[in-house]
């Protein structure tokens, strides 16, 4: 049966172009050897503007079996939403993987695609899925598959039985009244970190409270000098490479760590979340990750992309662990050694560096501007958990991995893991209840508690593993 698609390109140009290029011909190349017609524009799409252009071009060119939403680096929901409302066919998305070659994260598509999978759920939006190399053994038959109509899936959340009700007590009481600040809103596109600040305090009794981005600006231009010696003189004894980078960004880098101390002093926060970009860079000229990482290290949960629920899960995880947590990415599921990829920029406490490596100062991948952490995480056992309101239900997302001692798989801080499920069924699982981009990391067991704090506050469980 001959198949007609029509391809939209998706794209950001703070990634590795030439090889988001490179990766997309080899796609379209893919398609054609599947016997599959491609139509639609052949170059790679980086706004709104000109994935609406594209989708006119297809309606254009007559029917089409499928839109075929190419991830081939990481984007926000926005376009992808765009265009699943605009679709009068099934829509699939397909994600192409990059190999771990211990340098920058060139395209992070896997990110990406799940970004898309979260806001098509929240959308009520059947769609398709693929993560798969453009030269995967069987991808011929994986594509023509994408054709056939999606349905919807019943979640897999389900009330559990629970029996660490001391530890889950414990937990609970200390997040009564406490209050989470965020400083700024989520970027645009990123409903994976939307918050509703009426659910927390039925929830856990919590209150949000808001400060501008300008606001910590301010205060970060106008810190003390000699305050911000005292902070530089401390990462000095930890971090490597500092002279290395951009001293008027670093000092910059070590005023937003001092702002962030105040704001959360000032506001008698538990936690933060914080708008760590574009602004960040463009107006104020740093990177907030290492700040935010030394935030996580005094047990200040600093969520990144103002991320509220994000740093709610955080402050879960590190009181049961009584050490500080971490907020990652999933950017990579390889089937064949069943490992997956936890990654951020450079925002996990020094806590977690694996002892046989070095803690490195270094710059943002993309933007180009210090300071990040960097180093891989160390091996162990480790819980993740989320907060989620993916398809408009309220759950807790819980899963245990074990950290494994592995070649840096991406600049940054990155762990490689094992989880206790199968990395392929945790990764379809993901997509297809449509769950948010970011997780809490700590160390050790701590799903029993988990399962008891979501049985106290009457919350569906979401096993990934």
């Amino acid at each position: 049966m001959s198949l007609t698609y029509g391809v939209a390109a998706l794209a950001r140009p703070t990634f590795d172009v030439p090889f988001a290029e490179d990766m997309k011909n080899r796609a379209f190349a893919a398609l054609e050897a599947a016997g599959i017609r491609a139509i639609g524009p052949r170059e790679l799409l980086f706004d709104r503007a000109a994935a609406e252009k594209a989708v006119a071009e297809i309606k254009a060119a007559g029917p089409v079996d499928l839109l075929l939403i190419l991830q081939v680096t990481f984007t926000d929901a926005t376009m992808t939403v765009k265009l699943a409302k605009e679709a009068t066919t099934p829509i699939a998305i397909w994600a192409v993987p990059e190999p771990r070659i211990g340098g920058r994260l060139r395209l992070n598509a896997y990110c990406g695609l799940n970004l898309a999978a979260h806001a098509l759920g929240r959308a009520g939006v059947p769609h398709g899925w693929l993560y798969a190399a453009p030269d995967a053994p069987g991808l011929a038959a994986s594509l023509r598959e994408l054709a056939q109509p999606a349905t919807s899936r019943p979640s897999r959340a389900r009330p559990v039985p629970a029996a660490e009700y001391a530890q889950a007590d414990r937990v609970i009481e200390s997040l009564r009244g406490a209050k989470i600040t965020v400083v700024g809103k989520h970027p645009d596109g990123f409903d994976t970190c939307e918050y509703d600040e009426n659910l927390l305090f039925k929830l856990a009794g919590m209150r949000v409270e808001t400060v501008q981005l300008a606001q910590l600006f301010d205060k970060a231009r106008g810190m003390d000098p000699a305050r911000v010696g005292a902070v530089r003189a401390g990462a000095a004894d930890e971090l490597e490479g500092l002279d290395g980078v951009d001293q008027e960004q670093l000092d910059r880098s070590f005023r937003v760590f001092c702002a962030l101390e105040d704001v959360q002093q000032e506001s008698h926060a538990k936690g933060l979340a914080v708008r760590c970009w574009p602004e960040m860079f463009t107006e104020y000229g740093c990177a907030a990750c290492g700040p935010m990482a030394m935030m996580n290290q005094k047990q200040v949960p600093a969520a990144c992309e103002a991320d509220v629920h994000g740093s709610l899960s955080q402050l879960m995880l590190q009181e049961l662990a009584g050490e500080p947590a971490w907020m990652a990415d999933l950017v990579d599921i390889t089937p064949a050694d069943d490992t997956a990829v936890l990654w951020h920029c450079g925002l996990a406490p020094l806590s977690m560096r694996d002892p046989q490596a070095h803690a490195e100062a270094t710059i943002h991948t993309n933007r180009k501007m210090p300071l990040l952490h960097q180093f891989p995480i160390k091996p162990g056992r480790v819980t993740l958990a989320r907060l989620s309101r993916a398809r408009n239900e309220t759950k807790l997302m819980i899963a245990g991995a074990e950290v494994i001692r592995a070649p840096m798989a991406f600049t940054g801080c990155s762990g490689t893991v094992r989880f206790d499920r199968p990395a392929a069924e945790v990764g379809r699982t993901i997509m297809e209840e449509g769950l948010e981009h970011h997780f809490a990391l700590a160390y050790g067991d701590h799903k029993p508690a988990l399962r008891a704090i979501a049985a106290r506050w009457k919350l569906p469980v979401l096993e990934l593993a």
